[in-house]
């Protein structure tokens, strides 16, 4: 990404421009809003414990990486922390810093500190000294131009286009005249004589402003972490191309810019110089916890250990399997499942439910109908292998697209600004009827099903069957089929969001499920498919039909697809409605201002900021036989992946577990935690205030700094946070040794667990045996009282 193209010290100019690879590498990723993704925001620390990373992101973003200690310490008085989860996080610390004893612990997190804040940037210097508040006209001028040069069609016109970011913001600034009305005269003369890559830029910035190697990585840190969600996008370009082997210079160029405003405010304000030193000396300073940190870093644990004893406390005893059930329904491990799985099951004793990522194991790339784009319907993690399209007559295909285009000119037609006022004269009428209708919540009803969508052509019977064995033994649906087996996939319909994506599935990439639920039933109720399992070890009865839908995780309703030759689904379908409306009067209780009757209509309204609460308060997750979890309440907290051990052979699945759905699911939780914690470095800010920018994401107002994350509607009722920041418990029933080598092949995601990004607990016979320790150990867990 970065080279050294200037002619000046060689050593230290290449030790300047490594750091600024590692800051960039420091930010994490932030997918655009059509398929949203939730993001780990400290995946540039996953090599750091909590507390290492809570001094560096507090030097770089002023951020605290833990809730209040009001908020642990009144968990301590209510007794849902105990001494002895205090005395297991003092135990389990390493640090030199740690207090002696539970007494002190106490003492330590009831005693004032001093309030989190990031070390100065020149900009916040200066004006400090000038009195004028130069982060916020840098913040409203830089977004301006990054919302067009990052467009992704949502403005009808986009300046320079086919530029890289710092070549189009050197153009931009050279004659943007706003800095200069601000009081920074010559500002434009100063970008014009900038060197012209942003390695020379970088280069040039760090001789004129003092920064040498030692503090160079936490300046261009914090640089970029001042920089939001425009920096995230840029790193999700970095991210996309590393995926493809490549390279991009994005967030390069927001650097080299950023440090050229630098050094114009250093120059124009010489008075800032002297405390611009100290804030070099500060970043000079190896990055280590203090004693506040160790301490917010053992009350974290100490909330995790007591969520993780009442969690086994609920494991209850093996349910026994039914020889053969009635129904099965395979869902997604996404949480909000797990809620409508048990109110499934309650119908009737020969229901059972399996989870399963919700990509179902098609590793997919799609073009939906009436689209010339691929979606990719996967973990992003993997890369497409399989392809498929909705399939429709050519004739309609082609009216579909036509009709795309011609939606897409009206809404071009509605935004321009030479037509906007005729476009209100001539509809205006119709939207106002559009809006009584919508505000009363008739004018908007789900969409219609895809046209049924179909594999590649040229995909033989050996690999139908072949791709079908592997996705039919990874769910554990090698034997015991019912003559029903449902595959459902998870959407979730709202009006007016622009996050919709991210209450979509993850594991679809953001999309809904419905694709890869439909193409995998398909697969499975293919002939030539069915005819090859048995040499792949699988004989499905000759009744058992796979049948598609999709679970709205708004309403809590099922839609099925492709159901001719079904049979009679008049059973399942009352099964299925029964168990929404239970699901249904469960999330009400937490939703503000909802009733059982009223859960689904918020998924029709307009001005609905909480339709659902997606995967807040998400805290475990659990890879066993679901014989382990079915007789238990997880609260909609725990992501349930199906697993049998003694089925997986060379325990290929469980690695594809452990690599990505773990990961997905540690993603998801730690999303919600940076949301949560340090909304204001990693959180989507106020609903009410949010404009779509670019196709990208959301501003506050009408400009600025790009707002990453989860909106505080998200995981707040409006009076406290109803996500409760808890780093994810991940419990596996498979046999230690095999955990560890899958663990040791993958140092990635060994260091989540190494870090204590997540935890790691191994089940044996449904209850935690062993908790895993850095350095690939195990240490067993109290006894407890295990069936015979």
């Amino acid at each position: 990404m970065f080279q050294n193209k200037m002619q000046i010290a060689p050593a230290r100019a290449s030790g300047i421009l490594a750091a600024a690879e590692r800051a960039a590498h420091a930010i994490p990723p932030a997918f655009p809003l059509d398929a949203t993704v939730a993001v780990n925001p400290f995946v540039g620390q996953a090599d750091e414990d909590l507390a290492t990373a809570a001094a560096r992101l507090g030097r770089v973003a002023g951020v605290a990486l833990t809730r209040p200690r009001a908020a642990f310490l009144a968990e301590i008085a209510a007794g849902r922390i105990s001494d002895d989860d205090l005395s297991e996080a003092l135990a389990a610390c390493t640090s030199p810093l740690r207090p002696a004893s539970v007494a002190a612990l106490k003492a330590a997190a009831s005693a004032p500190h001093p309030p989190v804040q990031a070390l100065p940037t020149v900009a916040e210097l200066a004006a400090g000294a000038s009195g004028t508040d130069w982060p916020s006209v840098i913040a409203k001028s830089f977004g301006l131009w990054a919302a067009g040069h990052f467009d992704r069609g949502q403005a009808l016109w986009s300046p320079a286009p086919g530029q890289d970011s710092y070549a189009a913001w050197q153009a931009w600034a050279s004659v943007d005249l706003t800095p200069e009305i601000a009081g920074l005269d010559g500002f434009c003369a100063h970008v014009a004589a900038a060197p012209d890559t942003p390695e020379r830029a970088i280069l040039r910035a760090a001789e004129r402003l003092g920064i040498d190697e030692a503090a160079a990585e936490t300046v261009f840190h914090r640089l970029l972490m001042e920089l939001g969600g425009w920096a995230q996008h840029a790193r999700w370009l970095l991210w996309r191309a590393e995926q493809a082997a490549g390279s991009d210079t994005a967030i390069a160029g927001l650097l080299a810019a950023r440090l050229v405003w630098e050094e114009a405010l250093l120059a124009a304000v010489p008075q800032a110089a002297a405390d611009w030193t100290g804030a070099l000396a500060g970043h000079a300073a190896p990055v280590v916890p203090n004693a506040d940190h160790v301490v917010d870093e053992i009350l974290q644990t100490a909330a995790e250990r007591a969520y993780q004893h009442r969690l086994d406390d609920a494991l209850a005893a093996p349910v026994p399997r039914h020889s053969r059930p009635a129904l099965q329904a395979a869902f997604c491990i996404d949480v909000r499942s797990e809620v409508f799985r048990r109110a499934l099951e309650a119908q009737d004793p020969g229901i059972d439910t399996i989870g399963f990522a919700g990509f179902f194991g098609l590793p997919l790339a799609h073009r939906p109908h009436g689209s010339e784009l691929e979606e990719a319907h996967l973990p992003v993690l993997l890369q497409p292998a399989l392809h498929s399209e909705s399939s429709a007559p050519e004739a309609a295909e082609r009216a579909t697209r036509i009709a795309a285009r011609t939606l897409r000119a009206w809404g071009r037609f509605r935004q321009a600004a030479v037509s906007s006022f005729a476009f209100v004269e001539a509809a205006g009428p119709f939207y106002g009827a559009k809006l009584v209708a919508d505000a009363l919540g008739l004018g908007h009803r789900r969409e219609k099903a895809q046209p049924a969508p179909r594999l590649d052509p040229a995909l033989s019977p050996e690999a139908k069957a072949r791709t079908a064995a592997t996705v039919l033994k990874a769910m554990g649906l090698t034997a015991g089929h019912a003559p029903l087996v449902l595959l459902l996939g998870h959407g979730a319909q709202v009006t007016n969001n622009p996050h919709e994506s991210a209450y979509h599935c993850g594991a679809c990439g953001g999309h809904t499920g419905e694709v890869s639920a439909r193409l995998l039933a398909l697969l499975l109720n293919d002939p030539d498919a069915r005819a090859g399992l048995p040499a792949h070890g699988i004989a499905l009865p000759a009744d058992t039909r796979f049948l598609a839908g999709l679970h709205d995780t708004t309403t809590d309703q099922v839609m099925l697809y492709d159901t001719e030759g079904a049979g009679d689904l008049t059973q399942a379908r009352d099964w299925l409605s029964a168990a929404g409306a239970r699901a249904r009067a469960e999330r009400a209780l937490r939703l503000p201002g909802a009733t059982a009757g009223t859960v689904a209509a918020r998924a029709l309204n307009w001005a609905e900021v909480r339709p659902e609460w997606g995967l807040a308060d998400c805290a475990a997750f659990i890879a066993a036989p679901r014989s382990v979890t079915a007789g238990a309440s997880f609260d909609g907290r725990t992501f349930l992946h199906s697993y049998d051990w003694e089925t997986d052979e060379g325990f290929a699945t469980l690695e594809l577990i452990l690599t990505a759905p773990v990961v997905v699911a540690s993603w998801i939780s730690l999303q919600y935690y940076g949301s949560t914690v340090a909304p204001q470095a990693f959180g989507g800010g106020n609903k009410l205030l949010h404009n779509v920018t670019g196709g990208i994401g959301v501003v506050e107002g009408n400009g600025g700094t790009l707002r990453p994350g989860l909106p505080w509607q998200a995981v707040s009722d409006g009076a406290a946070p109803v996500h409760t920041p808890l780093r994810l418990s991940v419990l596996v029933e498979a046999p230690q040794h095999a955990i560890l080598d899958i663990l040791d092949r993958h140092p990635q995601v060994r260091a989540l667990f190494d870090n204590g990004w997540l935890h790691l607990l191994a089940l044996r016979q449904g209850r935690i045996a062993a908790r895993y320790q850095a350095g690939l150990t195990w240490a067993e867990a109290p006894a407890v009282e295990l069936a015979a």
